[in-house]
């Protein structure tokens, strides 16, 4: 169902009363729908805190997978509920906001990319995860920001590949393998944002603080970095290093679950380059524990998708799951 009927059937007006305990009418509907909530990294911290899984967009997919659930409430941005959908075929999948969308995911509309990629037919097409299922469908392998640089050394030199549709994580990945891929010229709006400037005059004010940043951010920020990773990744250098104070330059929705992994250190968000104090996504803060509530209550709004499509979809996923396989990457 499209966001637009959603509205005129009234669904968004509904107004959830204040005396209610979401956590405790989320628990129960939970139980009554047999249902798991997932909720990425970047949610707010009350979402973190209600879902059954937190993680990244794929981990996320695959442990609900594992479960015997009947409903999957993706706590996240659309294209993580249709990447949940793709390998959840037979599950319900619903999305507390359809508005929820992607900045990095729209800057690739699948017709658009379809006319670049048959310019190049000579060309495979590695896309990064955080792509709509159109894109997915278009590609050879799809990777993760924790393995794309694995996946494209595994490949022969003289393979010509496209990367989309993120540029900064292409470049980052064109830098440390030596290798020259076409890059799609996509990008995250969150990991763009970020202050060079502002940045450095953070690190001086806290010198022992190290920057911590996401491969999708800009060269310029990287290139001062301490450590660079998925989201993932963050958080287990963060819980693992030995430093007392870091710097994050991702999503400031990633700083509660490294607050609870490591309560004696401090984490600082990054600042970005605008009047902001700190560096939301918004599409993700769309997503609220109202929402989630409503959700689940009303069982809308569902994801569904074609069937030709989610197949079509699946085959890059499955493919980066059996060279992940062989590299001794696990899934």
């Amino acid at each position: 169902m499209k966001y637009d009927e959603l509205e005129q059937k009234g669904f968004l007006d509904i107004e959830v009363d204040p005396a209610l305990d979401l956590f405790e009418e989320i628990a129960r509907l939970k139980k009554e729908r047999n249902a798991v909530v997932l909720a990425h990294y970047y949610q707010e911290p009350d979402i973190q805190d209600i879902a059954d899984y937190i993680g990244d967009s794929l981990g996320l997919a695959q442990k609900a997978a594992k479960t015997q659930a009947d409903m999957i409430v993706f706590a996240g941005v659309h294209f993580m509920a249709e990447t949940a959908k793709i390998l959840n075929p037979h599950k319900k999948l619903l999305l507390p906001d359809l508005r929820a969308g992607c900045s990095l995911s729209d800057s690739c509309p699948p017709e658009l990319f379809k006319s670049f990629k048959d310019k190049h037919p000579d060309h495979l097409v590695i896309s990064y995860i955080n792509c709509s299922a159109g894109i997915k469908a278009l590609s050879d392998i799809i990777c993760t920001s924790s393995n794309a640089q694995l996946i494209v050394e595994s490949l022969p030199k003289q393979q010509k590949i496209i990367f989309a549709p993120d540029k900064n994580l292409g470049a980052y990945i064109n830098r440390k393998s030596g290798r020259n891929m076409l890059l799609w010229n996509g990008a995250c709006m969150v990991h763009e944002i970020f202050s060079l400037e502002k940045i450095t005059r953070l690190k001086q004010r806290h010198r022992d603080a190290k920057l911590i940043a996401h491969p999708e951010c800009e060269e310029a920020v990287l290139r001062i970095a301490d450590f660079i990773g998925s989201t993932t990744q963050l958080l287990k250098f963060a819980e693992t290093d030995e430093a007392s104070s870091y710097i994050v330059a991702t999503e400031t929705g990633i700083l509660h679950s490294m607050q609870q992994n490591a309560p004696g250190k401090t984490f600082i968000a990054a600042p970005p380059d605008n009047a902001c104090a700190c560096n939301n996504c918004p599409h993700m803060r769309l997503n609220t524990l109202e929402k989630l509530y409503l959700c689940m209550k009303y069982e809308l709004p569902e994801i569904t998708m074609d069937e030709d499509l989610r197949i079509a979809a699946k085959k890059p996923i499955d493919r980066m799951l059996e060279l992940s396989s062989q590299l001794g990457l696990g899934g």
